[in-house]
C-alpha cells in the first residue's frame, strides 16, 4: 500500500488521463478532486488568475477567427499564440500578475479544442464566459501537505483543502475549478498499480428510466433523480429572481442560493454514480453494456417549423430523465474502476435486447407491448422488461467475446420463426 509523505511535490508530466497496461502493471493516471478553502486573500487572486486565463483565451480565439478570416490557410499554432503574451503583458498590466504558466495553460486548452474539432470530437471552440467557466491549471510548482491539509499554489501560497481520502502517485498538475460559489482543486496523479486477482464473474447491465441500472443477476438500482427531486425548489428560487431588480443585493442573495442548489444537485449525482460504479466493479469482473449514444438519445425532439416532431413533450421529459440520471457519467466511472481492478468494460449492439426472448429466443415488438413488463407471445416467457434486456446484453456480449462479432442480439429469420409459431 503505497504511504504518502508529508509533502508532495509536483512533477513535470502531460495533463492526459490515461491507463497504460504492461506485463500486468498497470500505470495509472488519476484525478483526485477536493473543496478548496481559500480565505478572502487567495479567493479573490484566484478568481483574477481566472480572468486573466479567460482573457487570453478569448482574445487569442478572437484573433484566431480574424486571421483565418484574411487567410484561409491560416491555423492555429500554440508557439506563435504563446509569443504573443510578452507584449500583451506590457500592454495589459494585470496580466503580469497572474502566473505566466496558467496563461500558457489556457492557450494549450485552445490549442486542444482546436485539435478536438478538426478530428470531429467537439465543436469549433467557443468564447468563455465568467463564473461558468472559470479554472486554471498548474503543471508544476505546487506541494501537498497532506497532514495539515494545505496545498501550495504558486503566487498564491498554502490553501487549505477538505481531505476525504489520502493522495496516492506522484502529482503531475492541479486545476483550481469554479463550482458555485465554492472552488475545488483537482490534483492529478500517476502510479503504477497491480490488479488483484479476480475470480471471473460477468453480468450484463439494463439502463433504464424507471430503474437507474438492472443486472442480469435481477439485481437493480433505483435512480435519485438529484435534478427531479429539487425541480420545484429550484423553479421557485428562478421565479424569484425575476421578479428582482437586476444586480440588486437581494438578487445576488438568491443567485447565491441557486448556484448552491445546482451545487447539491450535482454532488448528489456524483455520489450516487460513484458508489453505484464502486459496488458493481467490486463484485464482477467483466461487464457488458449497451453502445448507448447517450447524446443521440436525449437530443431534442422539437425539429423545425417545416418538420415539427412528434411527441415533443413526452421525449422532453425522457431527455431530462436521461440527463438527470447521468448515464454517460456512469459508463465513464465504470469502466475506469474496471481497469483499476483488471476487469474490463464491454459495449455491444442494443439491437433487439429489449424484444428478444432469452427462453426461445424468438424477437417480435409485441414481446414488449408495455414499458415495464416483457411477455413473449410465442412461449409465454414473461419477466420485468429491464431484467430480460439485462440478459439479452449479457447473451450478446459473451456472444461478441466468443466470435469476435458486434455482439448484437440477432433476430430468427422469418422461416425459423414461422415454425416456432406453428409448433
Amino acid at each position: 500500500m503505497f504511504s504518502p509523505p508529508n509533502i508532495i511535490t509536483l512533477a513535470h508530466g502531460p495533463s492526459i488521463i490515461s491507463v497504460e497496461n504492461t506485463r500486468n502493471v498497470m500505470l495509472i493516471r488519476r484525478a483526485f478532486k477536493f473543496e478548496l478553502k481559500p480565505n478572502g486573500r487567495q479567493a479573490r487572486q484566484i478568481s483574477q488568475f481566472c480572468g486573466c486565463a479567460r482573457y487570453v483565451y478569448n482574445r487569442t480565439l478572437s484573433l484566431e477567427k480574424s486571421l483565418y478570416a484574411k487567410d484561409n490557410k491560416h491555423s492555429f499554432r500554440y508557439t506563435e499564440a504563446a509569443n504573443r503574451l510578452p507584449e500583451w503583458k506590457t500592454k495589459h498590466p494585470f496580466l503580469k500578475e497572474c502566473h505566466s504558466q496558467v496563461l500558457q495553460q489556457s492557450l494549450k486548452d485552445l490549442d486542444r479544442a482546436y485539435t478536438n474539432f478538426f478530428e470531429k470530437r467537439a465543436n469549433f471552440p467557443k468564447y468563455k464566459k465568467k463564473f461558468r467557466h472559470d479554472s486554471i491549471r498548474f503543471p508544476q510548482g505546487v506541494e501537498l501537505d497532506e497532514i495539515k491539509q494545505k496545498i501550495r499554489l504558486p503566487k498564491v501560497g498554502w490553501v487549505g483543502y477538505r481531505k476525504s481520502q489520502n493522495i496516492i502517485g506522484t502529482i503531475k498538475n492541479v486545476t483550481v475549478i469554479r463550482r458555485g460559489e465554492k472552488w475545488d482543486v483537482s490534483i492529478q496523479t500517476e502510479y503504477d498499480n497491480i490488479p488483484p486477482e479476480t475470480t471471473p464473474s460477468e453480468v450484463g447491465i439494463d439502463m433504464g428510466v424507471k430503474r437507474f441500472a438492472t443486472l442480469s443477476n435481477g439485481e437493480f438500482f433505483e435512480p435519485i433523480s438529484p435534478f427531479k427531486r429539487e425541480q420545484e425548489k429550484l423553479a421557485k428560487l428562478q421565479r424569484k429572481l425575476a421578479r428582482q431588480k437586476k444586480e440588486s443585493r437581494n438578487s445576488r442573495k438568491t443567485k447565491r442560493k441557486i448556484a448552491r442548489l445546482y451545487r447539491h444537485i450535482a454532488d448528489s449525482r456524483r455520489d450516487f454514480l460513484h458508489k453505484t460504479s464502486t459496488q458493481i466493479a467490486q463484485n464482477h469482473s467483466t461487464v457488458f453494456v449497451e453502445d448507448l449514444k447517450v447524446s443521440n438519445m436525449s437530443a431534442s425532439a422539437a425539429g423545425t417549423k417545416e418538420n415539427p416532431g412528434k411527441k415533443v413533450k413526452q421525449k422532453r421529459g425522457l431527455n431530462r430523465s436521461i440527463l438527470d440520471q447521468g448515464w454517460y457519467g456512469f459508463f465513464q466511472m465504470l469502466s475506469y474502476k474496471l481497469e483499476r481492478k483488471g476487469g474490463k468494460l464491454i459495449k455491444v449492439d442494443s439491437r433487439n435486447t429489449s424484444r428478444t426472448c432469452p427462453q426461445c429466443g424468438y424477437v417480435s415488438a409485441e414481446n414488449r407491448k408495455t414499458q415495464a413488463s416483457f411477455a413473449c407471445i410465442h412461449c409465454g416467457y414473461h419477466a420485468n422488461a429491464d431484467l430480460v434486456g439485462a440478459i439479452n446484453v449479457l447473451r450478446a456480449g459473451r456472444a461478441r467475446l466468443a466470435c469476435g462479432k458486434s455482439g448484437a442480439v440477432r433476430p430468427l429469420s422469418a422461416g425459423t420463426q414461422r415454425d416456432l409459431l406453428q409448433h
